[in-house]
């Protein structure tokens, strides 16, 4: 596809005045995108007087140049994000210079510190949350990585534990958990460098599990605990959600894509076909007329009309391996997280490769708890297209972006805004790299 040049638009407006935004609410358009394996989308809102945000615009793209969340060709990405962002730009008649963008990328890992930071007895102020949020992340610097989101799940000042927020309160140690989500500084430069080629800047880093747990989890279920799983099409995330902080994410380099690569491989099919079938015949449970219904297959390299009859549970027979393989691997995170008990008995699968039939059922089976099938909230402005699992994580990051799921909302913990901190990245990298 033709590389589609971005229109240059007067600056945004900020917003009108009399728009009465909670403290935590951004005015002014926004933007965000989130680039994937199999499809990158853009979304432009805006935060209304109810404190609801609208879409403005959306911008939809085939995947290109990335391939398991990182990106591989760095050209292809470029052009296929500067015609999705600019698809949305023009729905929007807006003009972004910076987006929030989702992390897939450079194979991001999760974990748990606690620190211990001396206060002698005064009252807890905004720059000993700082001091607790920079002192976890510089434990959390490892050669090669680098720190994204340093979150605080919960503090306890002296003997009391279980305080949301600590300011004000009078003690002599103040302690801290926090949650550190880190990447390779390899791919997050690689990720800056296709971004700047785009014209934009990186405004914010999420984790994509994050933004799909946003999205597509209820209030409650964030609450008494639930973890999400996003399957994509190159990646699959998840995500364990309690006491309404995220505790807990990691991500695994299988997808939707590798299901279809199966079944071409399996079939002697093309990819294109093989993702026909996925579609249209695919399931993970086998039923009793599978094996009499026979599914026409070009085979690769035959001619058009050559076409081989398969039985339908012989691309049963191909998917559900996969599908088994990827909820192991999830079992065996969630077991080695510690966090069963946090993580309650809900599930809630979301991402477009959770849409094959009988996938909610095996997931059911083998991780032992209830499942549900999560879709993104309802969003004012956002077009059907955009309604799916499959746009789980590009609506999140419009909510993140709008304000929501911070723990914070009226202080900075990084000591500088989010476009601050991105550049303050790029500095560190060209110093080490």
């Amino acid at each position: 596809m033709a590389d589609n040049p971005r229109r240059v638009l007067p600056p945004p407006e900020t917003g009108p005045p009399d728009i009465d935004l909670s403290r935590h609410h951004r005015a002014g358009p926004f933007g965000v995108v989130d680039i994937g394996t199999t499809k990158i989308a853009c979304l432009i809102g805006r935060v209304e007087s109810d404190g609801t945000p609208r879409v403005l615009g959306f911008g939809w793209q085939k995947g290109r140049g990335v391939n398991g969340g990182d990106i591989t060709d760095i050209d292809a990405a470029v052009k296929a994000i500067r015609t999705c962002v600019g698809q949305a730009e023009d729905m929007a008649d807006v003009r972004l210079r910076s987006v929030t963008v989702n992390l897939s990328c450079g194979q991001p890992e999760s974990r748990l510190f606690s620190v211990q930071w001396p206060v002698g007895g005064r009252a807890v102020t905004e720059n000993d949350v700082r001091g607790v949020v920079n002192e976890g992340r510089g434990r959390a610097e490892v050669d090669g990585r680098e720190p994204i989101h340093v979150l605080p799940l919960n503090f306890a000042v002296d003997a009391t534990d279980h305080v949301a927020d600590p300011r004000g309160l009078f003690c002599g140690v103040l302690n801290a958990r926090l949650h550190v989500i880190d990447a390779a500084a390899t791919s997050l430069r690689t990720l800056e460098a296709c971004m700047a080629r785009c014209e934009l800047e990186i405004e914010d880093l999420v984790s994509a599990p994050l933004a799909a747990g946003l999205s597509s989890l209820v209030r409650e279920e964030r609450e008494l605990g639930a973890t999400v799983i996003d399957m994509g099409g190159g990646t699959t995330g998840m995500a364990v959600y309690a006491d309404n902080q995220i505790m807990h994410t990691s991500q695994l380099a299988i997808g939707g894509l590798h299901v279809t690569k199966d079944l071409a491989i399996g079939l002697s099919t093309t990819l294109i076909h093989a993702e026909r079938l996925k579609t249209l015949y695919g399931n993970v449970e086998a039923s009793p007329d599978d094996d009499r219904e026979l599914l026409p297959v070009p085979l690769v390299g035959e001619e058009d009309h050559q076409l081989a009859k398969v039985p339908r549970s012989m691309v049963v027979n191909i998917i559900r391996p996969r599908i088994e393989e990827t909820f192991e691997y999830i079992r065996d995170r969630l077991d080695s997280s510690g966090l069963g008990r946090a993580a309650g008995n809900r599930v809630v699968l979301t991402g477009g490769a959770c849409q094959l039939p009988g996938v909610r059922e095996m997931a059911a089976r083998m991780l032992g708890r209830q499942v549900r099938l999560g879709r993104p909230a309802t969003l004012r402005g956002l077009p059907e297209l955009a309604s799916g699992p499959a746009f789980s994580t590009a609506a999140g990051l419009l909510a993140w972006a709008a304000g929501d799921g911070r723990t914070f909302h009226d202080m900075n913990l990084g000591g500088e805004p989010p476009a601050g901190f991105f550049r303050r990245l790029v500095n560190f990298l060209k110093e080490r790299v």
